[in-house]
C-alpha cells in the first residue's frame, strides 16, 4: 500500500468514527462542541463568582439546554447560578436541578 492510500485509509476511518459518534449522540460534530463551549463558559463563570461558593455545582448542556445540579447554599444562590448560566452566549434554556444545602 502507498503512502497516499494509507493516509486516506487513516483519513475514512476518523471519518467513519466521527459519524458513528454523531449517530450515538444524536449531535452534530458543530453541536457537540458548542455545547461543550458552553459548558465550560458557564463552569468558569460560576467559579469566578465571588459572592457565592460555586464549585460544587455540575454543569451538563446539550443542545443549548444547560442542565445545573448539585447543591448551594440558599434560594438566592440556586437563582444566581440560573441566572449566569442563562446569560452565557448559546444557551437557549436552563435547567436548574440544584437542590439547597440541609443545615
Amino acid at each position: 500500500m502507498t503512502k497516499t492510500l494509507r493516509m486516506l485509509a487513516v483519513c475514512m476511518l476518523l471519518l467513519m468514527g466521527v459519524s458513528g459518534c454523531v449517530a450515538m449522540t444524536g449531535e452534530t460534530l458543530g453541536q457537540n462542541i458548542d455545547d461543550t463551549n458552553i459548558t465550560a463558559t458557564v463552569k468558569t463563570k460560576l467559579t469566578a463568582e465571588k459572592a457565592s461558593n460555586f464549585t460544587r455545582i455540575d454543569v451538563d448542556t446539550v443542545r443549548g439546554v444547560v442542565t445545573l445540579g448539585g447543591v448551594v447554599a440558599n434560594d438566592a444562590d440556586r437563582a444566581r447560578a440560573e441566572q449566569i448560566a442563562a446569560q452565557v452566549g448559546g444557551v437557549k434554556k436552563v435547567v436548574n436541578n440544584l437542590q439547597i444545602q440541609k443545615r
